[in-house]
């Protein structure tokens, strides 16, 4: 059985030197729909692990917060995201790729985060589960991105 106090950091492969990242924001809802929260997570594109994440609004401060929350050795990577206007404003110019929605440089964070959906209840578009605090979408959250996180890692090691 594993440890249940796993961090987030420990339950990553290390760096290479030719990873590049993928972030994106998922909205979703605590309590009532109209109290949006947005998942917002920060993509390994080779080990598909999530290697920073924050829950909060769409601004610039909880943006910040996710690129304050990716690890040191990760922060000199490539950034590839959407065309949100928050992003040019929190990676570095020379890191930051921004792509359009079709362009498929941010695929990888899209189907995460329809597997987040298909077994995490609260993350559904349309549903009856939902969290009715945010401590409880955060608790939530973390253990599903240890679990995955955990489960590359552990599947890495037996290659």
């Amino acid at each position: 059985m594993r440890q249940s106090n796993t961090s987030l950091s420990e339950s990553l492969l290390p760096r290479e030197p030719d990873d590049m990242l993928e972030m994106d924001e998922l909205v979703t809802f605590v309590g009532e729909k109209w109290f949006k929260r947005w998942l917002w997570t920060a993509q390994c594109r080779r080990t598909r692990q999530i290697i920073a994440f924050v829950i909060g609004d769409r601004s610039e401060t909880t943006a910040q917060k996710l690129w304050q929350a990716i690890p040191e050795s990760y922060r000199g990577c490539p950034v590839f995201t959407d065309q949100f206007n928050v992003y040019p404003l929190i990676v570095p110019p020379e890191q930051h790729h921004p792509v359009p929605k079709g362009a498929g440089l941010t695929n990888h964070q899209q189907r995460w985060y329809n597997t987040l959906r298909q077994w995490v209840g609260r993350y559904t578009r349309r549903t009856l589960s939902f969290s009715k605090e945010d401590r409880c979408h955060e608790l939530v959250t973390r253990w599903f991105i240890l679990q995955h996180n955990l489960m590359i890692r552990d599947a890495s090691r037996t290659i």
